[in-house]
């Protein structure tokens, strides 16, 4: 067993050992693309280099494993320092199969697929609704102004560019929904940069925090999210930065114009027509492919969620009561009570229970009618995906989503007495 820290494509330890039925002596393994690991038929030493640079030389593949670690100046502390961030075990296959992998730190493991999720509709539906019913409305509505936008460039990015994820194998998948999607640039990244900075550079105006410790919580999770990508083998390096520096790029020309954005949003009369109009525009001319793909129905979500929560900030906003912190800005961060905490989960809870169910009853209700609009059987599941299916239906489900979460949560609240 030879450990070393691959690199940071994926963080991992391998064993390929002959007579174990897992490895092969002489085939080419990898757990990360473009690079190689290979065996000796008699030694069992490994030996590790990039696929692009590295010939295959007899004379390195029978080196003793502390020759070859002195060879690359590996010393006993990075030696062990690099133990501590391998966790998988993944077993090479000589029938083109899907490679199997084994777990060896649950902890990391668990760490990279929650980190992953925080880019998943799960995420989206539960938890950025809590920084409007427990933080403040206007901070959610500029984050879920960015998100969109900063969203639906990556995702026409990724369909017009058409950059194809990692191969499997030599890379192992932990995810399938999306494996249909382009590679570059990473959305989950782009998502991951915009909501932690937006909501950073929003913030100070509106709560009284350290600035410092706020970034140091965007750029954590920011790095988690774009190290999971990594991890769950959906993205290459190059995919994630990408991501990254096109977020950022969008944040910091849009920035001068957030003011003036949220007035047109909240005190034009035509805003409630015309944004949800131009955003279901969007959805349709989204570009086709010549397969289906997630991504047009992802950004037809994120879309639906968008133009619903602004018509339900202005309808707010024209009411008189957008549940907004009161007194002078910028205001203290609640107390961490357990009164306060209590009341926080009930909100949750009541909120989540709110949102999952006008899901499924619009969701429901909206496929019934466009299946019997366009007379299709009601056991094709596929139908859904057709563009004039799946678009509406999409949207009409999350445009509800977004209403109920920006106008009715909050007065619901209040009569349960959890605001």
């Amino acid at each position: 067993m030879c450990i070393y820290p691959l690199s940071l494509y994926r963080l991992i330890i391998i064993r390929v050992t002959e007579g174990e039925g897992r490895g092969h002596p002489g085939q080419v393994t990898s757990l990360s693309q473009g690079l190689h690991i290979e065996t000796n038929n008699h030694t069992n030493i490994h030996t590790y280099g990039h696929a692009n640079s590295m010939q295959k030389d007899p004379g390195k593949v029978g080196m003793q494993t502390g020759d070859l670690l002195a060879a690359r100046g590996q010393s006993l502390f990075r030696h062990l320092v690099s133990s501590c961030f391998v966790f998988i075990h993944v077993y090479s296959l000589q029938d083109g199969t899907k490679p199997q992998y084994e777990v060896r730190n649950w902890l990391l493991h668990i760490l990279f697929l929650f980190s992953a999720g925080l880019g998943h509709e799960i995420f989206y539906i539960t938890c950025l609704p809590c920084i409007h019913w427990s933080l403040d409305p206007f901070l959610c509505r500029r984050l879920v102004n960015m998100w969109g936008l900063v969203m639906y460039i990556g995702q026409v990015m990724k369909d017009l560019l058409k950059l194809p994820r990692p191969v499997s194998p030599p890379v192992v998948k932990l995810e399938t929904r999306v494996d249909a999607e382009y590679g570059l640039p990473s959305t989950h990244a782009m998502a991951a940069t915009s909501i932690s900075f937006t909501l950073l550079f929003s913030a100070p105006s509106r709560l009284q925090f350290q600035f410092e410790v706020g970034l140091l919580i965007a750029v954590t999770l920011s790095s988690l999210v774009c190290l999971s990508r990594l991890y769950t083998g959906m993205h290459s390096v190059l995919d994630v930065i990408c991501g990254v520096v096109i977020s950022a790029v969008i944040l910091l020309l849009t920035y001068p114009c957030w003011e003036t954005l949220d007035h047109l949003q909240l005190h034009t009369r035509i805003s409630p027509i015309a944004v949800p109009a131009l955003l279901l525009f969007l959805c349709y001319k989204y570009p086709d492919l010549d397969h289906y793909s997630t991504t047009r129905g992802d950004t037809t979500t994120i879309l639906g969620a968008c133009a619903g929560s602004s018509v339900g900030y202005w309808v707010n906003e024209q009411l008189g009561e957008t549940f907004e912190p009161q007194g002078t800005l910028p205001v203290p961060l609640p107390t961490l009570t357990a009164n306060a905490l209590a009341l926080c989960t009930g909100r949750f809870l009541v909120g989540v229970v709110a949102l999952v169910g006008t899901r499924q009853i619009v969701k429901t209700t909206s496929l019934h009618v466009l299946y019997s609009w366009y007379r299709v059987p009601k056991n094709d599941h596929n139908a859904r995906r057709r563009k004039e299916i799946e678009v509406p239906y999409k949207f009409t489900t999350y445009t509800a989503v977004g209403l109920v979460h920006s106008i009715l949560t909050n007065r619901i609240f209040v009569l349960l007495g959890l605001l």
